[in-house]
């Protein structure tokens, strides 16, 4: 009789903690929701964007670059992006520079 009010009084101490716990991340997301469009908005008006243009076939060069090509989101010569300026994008330009052409926007 006594271990089953130790085991009933454990299981109500999880599931306390359990509500608990789940309480806690549910404002720690809520306050992370409402904080994030006011930063990303921030952060957006901020970046600068890179405008790339493909001026040359990638027939006759080699296979990744072709592929990174793609990456960028060209395909066919005299096709245009815009791609925020990060170093990942400034990699893939820097890759297939003598293919395309980078304006600043």
């Amino acid at each position: 009789m006594a271990a089953e009010k130790t085991i009933k009084a454990k299981a109500a101490k999880a599931a306390e903690t359990a509500k608990t716990a789940k309480a806690a991340v549910a404002a720690k997301a809520a306050a992370t929701a409402k904080a994030a469009p006011a930063a990303e908005t921030a952060t957006t008006a901020t970046k600068k964007t890179l405008r790339v243009t493909q001026i040359k076939s990638t027939i006759g060069y080699a296979a990744d670059q072709g592929k990174t090509i793609r990456a960028l989101g060209l395909g066919k010569i005299g096709r245009s992006i815009e791609q925020v300026d990060n170093p990942a994008v400034r990699g893939m330009i820097f890759k297939v520079k003598h293919l395309v052409k980078v304006e600043e926007i």
